[in-house]
């Protein structure tokens, strides 16, 4: 008996976590969305506020120039636009190459001390009322910032999380496109949740904050942009989605590559875990908690588990079973052809004319076990002193 409690509990979660939540979410989102109040259209310069444009970056100096050029581009009044690069100890000719911008103010040190001490530093000199953070190697769309000023009229908004766009061409293979199609549908359940109370943390390549309500991290910290926008939410502001305000960047070089940035995910999302452990109660947070511990918390920690442990479980109850309909033995067959696929989206893994048959089940096992490696990550290493840096195309 108790083992077929422990399966029937493991495919709850594993169904809940994605797909059962993107339903539930969606219905709330349609049934009870959060009450917003209609905004002034008029996009008169007078009316947006200062703001700061925040990039930090370690040897960044082969995409400085694209960099620049997006940032010069960008549709927001100069007086009110403020550029600030945060150089982490950077050994290559980044401070050069930016000093050639006037309009950019550049800070840094001269030892490598990690992106969280670098944010940290950096915003003891921004004096703007909002701050935008962005990575080095993305572009933005060019109305991004004022659609992002324009959230913060809004006064239960604390911060503003953009879109994470990937951008691939048809020759890259499954690191690209695989990331791609997680963050479409990653993105799909950031808008859900905005619509229904907030959403659930901010990605690095693209999000805002009042200035008023940042405080500095510890600087061990893996997933600062997460751990900063959600310990706003935990100050009970709401954090705004929006997908008019984008940021582009290039999928990984290869699964190998993609593997550093989700081991250090997932380690950043243990970690997140024991820090905003808060969190976690739904009687103080209420909506927040909810949407926290389904989007986050589950897929984090115990869902990877579930997802393994169902294989060797429905074999057993299977094999003990003798009805003439056998769900287990149908639950087993179901996971033999998902686990076929992902092992030919494996052995396709370089070939960009791999089928989304194949490779998107690869990459949803593939995301899974870092979660488990993260463990390893996270208790195997110190942080300070410099993040783990991905090659991307």
């Amino acid at each position: 008996m108790s083992l077929n409690i422990f399966f029937w509990s493991a495919l709850f979660l594993v169904l809940y976590t994605y797909i059962g939540y993107a339903i539930v979410i969606y219905t709330l989102a349609r049934v009870f969305p959060y009450p917003i109040k209609e905004r002034a259209q008029n996009s008169d310069r007078h009316e947006l506020p200062p703001l700061t444009l925040f990039i930090t970056a370690y040897n960044e100096s082969e995409i400085i120039p694209d960099k620049m050029l997006n940032c010069l581009a960008l549709d927001y009044p100069k007086d009110k636009l403020n550029i600030l690069w945060v150089i982490d100890g950077s050994t290559d000719d980044s401070r050069e190459l930016l000093a050639k911008y006037p309009m950019v103010k550049i800070i840094g040190s001269a030892h490598r001390k990690g992106k969280t001490a670098a944010v940290n530093h950096g915003m003891e000199y921004v004096k703007t009322p909002i701050v935008v953070f962005s990575d080095a190697n993305c572009l933005l769309n060019a109305g991004a910032l004022k659609i992002i000023a324009r959230q913060f009229e809004d006064p239960t908004i604390g911060c503003v999380s953009g879109e994470k766009r990937v951008a691939f061409d048809n020759d890259d293979t499954v690191s690209s496109k695989g990331e791609g199609a997680y963050w479409k549908y990653e993105s799909l359940l950031k808008k859900l949740d905005f619509e229904f109370y907030s959403a659930v943390g901010a990605a690095g390549e693209l999000f805002a904050v009042r200035t008023e309500l940042f405080t500095s991290m510890e600087e061990d910290t893996l997933l600062d942009d997460f751990m900063l926008s959600m310990r706003i939410a935990q100050q009970g502001h709401r954090i705004a989605y929006t997908s008019n305000a984008y940021a582009v960047e290039y999928g990984s070089l290869n699964m190998e590559e993609e593997g550093k940035r989700k081991r250090r995910i997932a380690a950043g999302g243990w970690q997140s875990i024991g820090r905003l452990l808060p969190l976690l109660n739904v009687f103080k947070f209420g909506k927040l908690s909810f949407q926290y511990i389904s989007h986050r918390v589950l897929r984090w920690s115990v869902t990877p588990f579930a997802l393994f442990a169902l294989f060797p479980l429905s074999a057993i109850l299977g094999y003990r079973n003798s009805s003439s309909f056998n769900v287990f033995y149908v639950i087993f067959a179901l996971q033999c052809l998902c686990y076929l696929c992902a092992a030919l989206g494996y052995a396709r893994r370089n070939n960009p004319n791999s089928s989304k048959l194949f490779y998107i089940p690869y990459y949803f096992l593939f995301m899974n076990i870092n979660v488990m490696r993260g463990i390893y990550y996270l208790f195997s290493r110190r942080f300070v002193g410099g993040w783990e840096k991905s090659q991307r195309k």
